[in-house]
């Protein structure tokens, strides 16, 4: 029997207007990438704006217990995801996505049914399935011209999203009195309309075309035998770029997981919009920087770039920090330039940096591969460092926690990125001489 697929069932006048302009195309596909990410985080961070107040489980606050569950779920996924991701088959990336999210929000109804303790398991297998979707998501936009713009979109509804999310289970808790169990289910139903919608029109997307193929080089599967190979020849040159990564990534998280004490402790627990307001302005500030690097052409040039404005990103957050301290900028003017920062040294590994490493050295491959090894690991040191804090008894408010993130996010960040950037620049002096010999 034929495989039956989202695009089999779909009426060709669209696919014909889809595909009239590239204008059209690369709005949509940005749309869509957009949407799907954003529905995403509607069934992972809602439950963060919860408290869960005066519960414990095994000496630990069950909140942390709650995230520490789903990140390590999400840390798995991460894992599995090098070889999963990697050998992905284009046609099939549609239908994961539906499943990856039916799965998730199966997952927060048996959270709200099953009692606690026993229901932090719920958490786990709901971030199983969502750390599979952004890679999903990415092998429909890369190896294009257009990748960066795309990718900017895909990238910038981390910010977006997770605002938005948090803001509608905290309206949710605020104006309906949604108790914390059932407030992450209910959250979810808001995002399943858009999500089938804008997965359905992204299924319609053409593959890379031979003009795209000659500017970022061919992506497709790899097989087992091709990822030793990519590691045997980059794994140096990746290995301080994962490290600075997974310290983005757990600075990242710290932010997104626990923005909510942080604003209760600063005076703003009565407000609901401050998670959309300050996401909001922080997505279109990292949006237009990061989606303009579609206009440079050249690879390495990109490539080198995107090695400063994280050097960049990590100080603007460092130096915002010192600001505050000194009470020149007010808590919501420190969020809004240190989370700025933040996010413009984690984004590019998330929509350029590894797009623009495989280009400039023609590589045959694809980005989820390389982006499920920073992940895994990144989300690795998040376990680690939520544990650390949660046992090891200081006395500290969270601004102190998270000013201590964003120093250390800028002292290791520069450290680790100044050292890729010197391994990149022999490496491509290297290949360059390898092609002019060939």
């Amino acid at each position: 029997m034929e495989q039956i697929t989202l695009k089999a069932i779909q009426p060709k006048s669209f696919h014909k207007w889809l595909n009239h302009s590239s204008v059209v195309l690369v709005s949509c596909m940005s749309l869509c990438a957009f949407v799907i990410y954003t529905c995403m985080y509607g069934f992972r961070k809602p439950y963060t704006v919860a408290t869960f107040n005066d519960l414990h489980f095994l000496g630990i606050s069950y909140k942390v217990c709650l995230v520490i569950a789903q990140v390590i779920g999400y840390m798995i996924s991460k894992f599995v995801g090098i070889r999963f991701i990697a050998g992905m088959k284009p046609e099939k990336r549609a239908i994961y996505i539906v499943v990856c999210i039916g799965v998730a929000w199966f997952s927060l109804l048996l959270f709200a049914l099953i009692p606690a303790p026993y229901n932090i398991i719920c958490l786990f297998v709901n971030g199983l399935p969502l750390g599979m979707v952004f890679g999903l998501v990415f092998g429909f936009l890369e190896g294009r011209k257009t990748t960066e713009i795309m990718g900017a979109f895909l990238a910038v509804s981390f910010i977006f999203a997770s605002g938005l999310a948090k803001t509608i289970g905290k309206w949710l808790q605020l104006q309906l009195h949604v108790s914390d169990w059932w407030m992450p289910f209910a959250a979810g139903a808001f995002f399943v309309v858009p999500l089938l919608i804008a997965v359905w029109i992204l299924q319609q997307a053409p593959t890379p075309s031979a003009d795209d193929i000659a500017h970022r080089t061919e992506r497709k599967p790899m097989s087992r035998q091709e990822r030793k190979a990519f590691i045997q020849q980059f794994g140096l040159a990746l290995m301080p770029v994962v490290f600075a990564y997974s310290v983005f990534t757990i600075v990242r998280d710290f932010v997104e997981d626990f923005a909510n004490e942080l604003w209760i402790e600063t005076g703003y627990q009565n407000n609901a919009g401050i998670f959309a307001q300050t996401s909001t302005i922080i997505a279109l500030v990292v949006l237009a920087i990061v989606g303009s690097f579609f206009l440079i052409k050249n690879n390495f040039r990109a490539f080198k770039i995107t090695h400063y404005l994280i050097i960049f990103g990590v100080l603007l957050g460092a130096i915002s920090t010192l600001l505050f301290h000194f009470h020149f900028i007010s808590p919501v003017w420190w969020m809004l330039m240190a989370t700025t920062g933040l996010y413009l040294a984690y984004l590019p590994f998330n929509c350029m940096y590894f797009e623009r490493m495989l280009s400039t050295y023609k590589m045959n491959a694809n980005v989820g591969f390389v982006m499920y090894i920073a992940d895994a690991f990144g989300y690795l040191g998040t376990v680690v460092v939520l544990l650390i804090k949660e046992f090891i008894t200081i006395d500290y408010s969270w601004v102190s926690f998270f000013s201590f993130l964003f120093y250390t996010a800028a002292v290791c960040g520069v450290i680790l990125i100044v050292i890729s950037l010197n391994i990149h620049f022999k490496l491509f002096n290297y290949f360059n001489k390898i092609y002019v010999t060939k």
